[in-house]
């Protein structure tokens, strides 16, 4: 083996001993910095990429998510055709909701009042101070109280709602579907609309707002 021995000089570090081995010697520890460079890059890199993910991730999940609907509650709004061309594929949006904002006749994700673990998609029909007649609840004409909203599927007779478990803490709702995104020819924004037969009996929100306008 040649050793390498090196002496200071005005220019730096020079070798005395073999030049071709000292050239092939300076040329390895290039490689082996090179090679070292390249792992800490591959590492910083998958580092980085387990890292990003999560945190976009979490932002994608707290603005917006894509759900599959289930089921037949809110047929001809969502499934028409039930099962025979697939289930309607929507988008909810999370951010419009963040501070439990919710509009007569949004269609929203909400966590199931009867089973925490279930998210269900149903149609904002009242909210809070609303006065509304029921569907079979145990109270025929009822006021929504504060903090709550009334949820109904659309089809009726066949949907799990608050005609069943009554008004819905505004808690619970989890997103507003703004979009039916699949399948492709089903591809429409999602408009608030309350079917005129089931909107409320006094509008606590309007009667206000005009008592504002007379002052």
């Amino acid at each position: 083996m040649t050793r390498v021995y090196y002496t200071e000089d005005p220019e730096g570090f020079r070798g005395i001993g073999d030049n071709e081995n000292t050239s092939t010697e300076v040329t390895f520890r290039v490689m082996a910095q090179q090679t070292g460079a390249g792992r800490r890059y591959i590492r910083a890199f998958v580092s980085g990429f387990f890292v990003a993910v999560p945190v976009t991730v979490t932002v994608l999940d707290r603005l917006a998510y894509v759900a599959r609907v289930e089921g037949a509650s809110m047929q001809p709004s969502l499934n028409p055709e039930g099962n025979v061309t697939g289930s309607d594929v929507v988008l909810l949006n999370r951010w419009s909701v963040r501070n439990y904002q919710v509009r007569r006749g949004d269609i929203v994700s909400v966590l199931s009042p009867k089973n925490p673990q279930q998210k269900i998609i149903k149609r904002v029909i009242a909210l809070e101070g609303d006065f509304i007649k029921t569907l079979g609840y145990k109270n025929r004409y009822l006021k929504v109280p504060d903090g709550h909203f009334w949820i109904e599927g659309d089809h009726r007779g066949h949907s799990l709602d608050s005609n069943s478990f009554g008004p819905v803490s505004l808690g619970l709702v989890h997103g507003r579907a703004s979009h039916i995104i699949w399948p492709p020819n089903r591809w429409q924004r999602i408009e608030p609309s309350v079917p005129p037969e089931r909107r409320p009996l006094i509008d606590w929100h309007a009667d206000t707002t005009e008592e504002q306008e007379e002052d």
